[in-house]
């Protein structure tokens, strides 16, 4: 069974193209576009007018640097109107700051690239595109709505009617050969919407920074894979180490405690072979440490619920769990969430000062949630050796997003939400 089609462009090649709604669709994309163009000319206009005359007393700064942000809400509503003539959503490119507060918004939004080209949009918007939009819905639209009522023109006008202030038409033939002319130019003014709202649509992708190439839809899969076989090389690492060379060293440690037993107490050779033994549990107890930093077992075996469990008893301020999840994530997100959750309560025991701390979360919406907090001082910085940089890289990686709330006093928040489904993974 064909599928229905997805966007305006698709439409035109089906032959219920003018029985549908896509090009009433496409109408209401270009109508909306041309009325929001007239309204942000004006107010960019205003705005610009206003922000130079000010400028001199530097009342008008502010207002200019709003205006320069005036490409955020156009965007956010271009995406909106997009869904007319394109069911795929359009995707927002911004990143959230990592740290909350208005400054740090504003200067994420300043220099991010996508703010910039926004603007551009809502320029051209303002200044080209909303012209083109109301002539394209008045040369296909309006005009052969016009020619239709010609009929109902000559009725009204008492036996004489213009059309498109071009033609007098006196009788009644040649009102109803119009009429039919005027419904030959509707179907194709049918088409025509479709063509300038596709182009349209298209244009808007391109200026906001959506609607991905192939290339990066094939760079995208390319980083998913390239995350998948880096866990999966860490595990390996981490069964080799625990299987083996921690197993030849727990046989080491045992032989050398034997040898203890019957070497002479009082020689040379117990003391060579006491500070051995000794040396060995060493090695042994650094090489536990790697292979649980590497990727716990407990992990791999039983899950984020329980590793997180583990970490926080490990933890230096006690650490309240409600974690719920509703089966096995994939092991990459389990792996990074575990990891930022370790780094959070690690900053906490260092940094904060904090009697307590807690780490709630669960799946929900397609994605899983996780929020650290605690008691502490606040006034943590992602950019002050926290290590929450390459947190936030992390799970950016997984087009997942690490956000923090530290306000100088406390209390702390850290946020790490990282889209997912759960899977029947089970180590």
């Amino acid at each position: 069974m064909r599928r229905p089609p997805r966007t305006a462009w698709q439409s035109l090649s089906r032959p219920g193209h003018l029985l549908s709604a896509w090009p009433w669709r496409a109408a209401a994309y270009l109508l909306s576009g041309a009325v929001t163009g007239a309204v942000l000319l004006v107010g960019l206009v205003s705005a610009l007018a206003a922000g130079l005359a000010l400028a001199v007393v530097l009342v008008g700064l502010p207002l200019l640097l709003l205006t320069a942000l005036a490409g955020l809400p156009v965007a956010r509503w271009e995406r909106w109107r997009l869904r007319l003539v394109d069911r795929a959503p359009a995707a927002d490119s911004h990143r959230p700051p990592l740290v909350s507060g208005l400054r740090p918004w504003l200067l994420t939004r300043l220099r991010e690239r996508v703010t910039w080209r926004e603007l551009g949009h809502a320029v051209l918007l303002a200044t080209v595109l909303w012209p083109l939009d109301a002539l394209a819905v008045t040369a296909a639209l309006g005009c052969p709505l016009a020619v239709v009522a010609t009929p109902s023109l000559l009725a009204w006008g008492g036996g004489e009617a213009k059309v498109l202030k071009l033609w007098t038409i006196t009788g009644w033939p040649a009102a109803s050969g119009v009429a039919l002319l005027g419904l030959l130019l509707l179907a194709l003014g049918g088409y025509a919407l479709g063509v300038a709202a596709g182009a349209r649509a298209a244009l808007a992708r391109l200026l906001l920074g959506d609607g991905p190439t192939d290339q990066v839809v094939e760079l995208t899969r390319s980083r998913a894979r390239l995350v998948a076989a880096f866990e999966a090389e860490r595990r390996r690492i981490e069964r080799d180490l625990h299987d083996g060379a921690q197993q030849r060293l727990v046989a080491l440690t045992m032989t050398l405690g034997l040898a203890r037993l019957d070497a002479p107490p009082d020689g040379p050779l117990a003391a060579q072979l006491a500070k051995a033994h000794e040396e060995a549990g060493l090695v042994l107890a650094e090489l536990r440490e790697l292979i649980h930093g590497i990727h716990p077992r407990v992990l791999a075996d039983y899950g984020l619920p329980a590793a997180v469990g583990d970490a926080a008893d490990r933890s230096a301020v006690p650490v309240d769990v409600r974690l719920s999840l509703p089966g096995r994530l994939p092991p990459s997100v389990e792996t990074a969430a575990y990891f930022a959750v370790c780094e959070a309560l690690a900053n906490v025991g260092k940094h904060s000062g904090a009697a307590r701390a807690e780490v709630t979360g669960g799946h929900g919406d397609g994605r899983l949630v996780l929020e650290v907090s605690d008691d502490g001082v606040g006034g943590a910085e992602p950019g002050s050796g926290s290590g929450l940089t390459g947190l936030a890289d992390r799970v950016s990686v997984l087009d997942g997003r690490l956000t923090l709330s530290s306000p100088r006093g406390g209390p702390t928040l850290l946020r790490v939400e990282i889209p997912c489904e759960p899977t029947a993974h089970s180590g």
